[in-house]
Formats: C-alpha cells, structure tokens, sequence
C-alpha cells in the first residue's frame, strides 16, 4: 500500500470513466429514447472535495450523454471527453493542455478499453467488477462498487497520500 501511497501523492489530475465508475455501469432507456444514468451523491462529494484539495477533474468516457455533461458541470468537472474512441489520445492532449507528465495523472476505469490509459497514468485505479485483465494492471482496486462510492474512496485515498484529507474533513465539525 505505501507504493500506492506515494503514487497518489505525486496526483495532480484525476482522471474518471462514467459507465461502470461514476455509475453501476447499467444504461437505461427512456420509452421516448433518452438515455439515463445514475451518479451517487458520495462520489459526488468526494469529486468536490478533491478538487478543493487542489487536483484537476476530468471525464473521458467512449460514450456521449447530456446527462454526463450536465453531472459534469454540475460538480464542477471542466475537461469533459466524451465519445472518445481512443482514450489514449483525449488523455495525451489533457496532459498537454495542462503541461503534467503522466505520472501526476490519476485514471479510474472498469473495462478492456480503459487499459491504455491506466498503463500510461502515474496511478490506475479499478473498481471490483472490472475483469481480472484491468484490475491486474490496477495499483489499486476499491473496495466499494462502481456506482456506489468507489469514486469517493479514490479520492479519499489520493487526499491521505497527499495529507489533504484531515483539511477537508474539518470543514465538518461535530
């Protein structure tokens, strides 16, 4: 765990896929076509969090969807890639834009198409039901499901690597 530690304090972007990470990975249809998605409010919270610890927020997904941009505005999410074929690529030209090696790029995926990026971030991050082929290049893998606060323990754990998390924790008193 310490080699993950010191991986995640070197994080200067954090990087998320949406089906399967910021969602259950489940897709549903409105019978007029409109595509939902559900977004859990603790992962929410966590993104916020995070950015006000000072890390960048990012989404590239393969798919495109209103509703991922509107979650995306609404938690503040400025670089927002969607319908990226070649995740890759959309990583490369984020790094690019904000001048970061990879090494300062966290990315968080659940499937085969998000290996290329894991392999080139500075910490890949996985949730349980990824296949054993993602998780196997994970630093970490969360113990919470995607969908149901795996995001927010990521970026828990990227906040106490970086010794940022007691700060944001005491704007809760009780």
């Amino acid at each position: 765990m310490q080699q993950v530690y010191e991986r995640a304090r070197a994080i200067r972007l954090a990087i998320f896929d949406v089906d399967g990470v910021l969602t259950d990975g489940r897709i549903y249809y409105s019978d007029s076509g409109e595509e939902l998605k559900a977004f859990h409010t603790q992962d929410g919270h966590g993104l916020k969090m995070l950015q006000a610890s000072g890390v960048e927020l990012a989404i590239i997904t393969g798919r495109r969807s209103r509703c991922v941009e509107l979650r995306a505005a609404n938690l503040g999410v400025s670089h927002l890639y969607q319908g990226a074929e070649h995740k890759l690529e959309a990583f490369h030209a984020l790094l690019a834009k904000l001048g970061l090696p990879p090494a300062a790029a966290a990315y968080m995926g659940d499937d085969l198409v998000d290996l290329p990026v894991m392999r080139a971030s500075g910490l890949a991050l996985a949730v349980p039901e990824a296949p054993f082929q993602v998780k196997r290049h994970a630093h970490y893998v969360t113990t919470r499901r995607g969908g149901a606060g795996a995001v927010r323990e990521a970026c828990e754990l990227v906040m106490l690597a970086q010794g940022s998390l007691a700060g944001r924790l005491d704007a809760y008193p009780g």
